[in-house]
């Protein structure tokens, strides 16, 4: 046996395959900065109205446009149009099943945050099942319904993986 397959031998398995079709890559394409995150964290907890998204991230006003439009190019939000008594015709911001998806990431990122950034007198919020009152955790589980811990899953290639070409 060569060197060089010695050493081809001894890479890590991920080294192997390209990151130019990656999912994270393309996901925080849409997801990648706070204000995107802190625009969807109001919409899931019930605020759909530009102003009082505003009002409570106090995101200015340009870059709150951006991102809606931005998560409404994308699929994750839909305009409904409402209107006031008296006044003109405007929007809401509703949540479609690709934003609705994002649920369970949410919560994991709260409870990350409770874990490993916590406050000394507690959690500021805590997702409940509304349904009997418990905490709501997020876990991972296989198609066996095993909940593997994080060192026992293995990402490997897909349909769409390509093999990376080495310069």
């Amino acid at each position: 046996m060569s060197q060089q397959e010695t050493l081809s031998e001894t890479r890590p398995e991920a080294l192997r395959w390209s990151t130019a079709n990656c999912t994270i890559s393309r996901t925080m394409e849409i997801l990648g900065d706070k204000w995107t995150f802190h625009v969807l964290r109001e919409v899931f907890v019930g605020l759909r109205r530009f102003e009082d998204i505003r009002t409570r991230t106090e995101i200015p006003r340009q870059v709150l446009t951006d991102r809606l439009a931005r998560l409404i190019d994308r699929g994750l939000l839909r305009r409904v149009p409402y209107r006031l008594p008296g006044q003109r015709e405007r929007y809401e911001y509703r949540l479609t099943q690709a934003g609705l998806d994002l649920y369970p990431v949410m919560v994991a990122l709260v409870q990350w945050g409770d874990e490993h950034l916590p406050l000394d007198d507690g959690p500021p919020l805590i997702a409940r099942h509304r349904g009997c009152g418990e905490e709501v955790t997020v876990t991972m589980h296989c198609a066996a319904g095993h909940e593997p811990e994080p060192r026992e899953v293995a990402f490997t290639p897909g349909p769409s993986a390509q093999p990376r070409t080495i310069d």
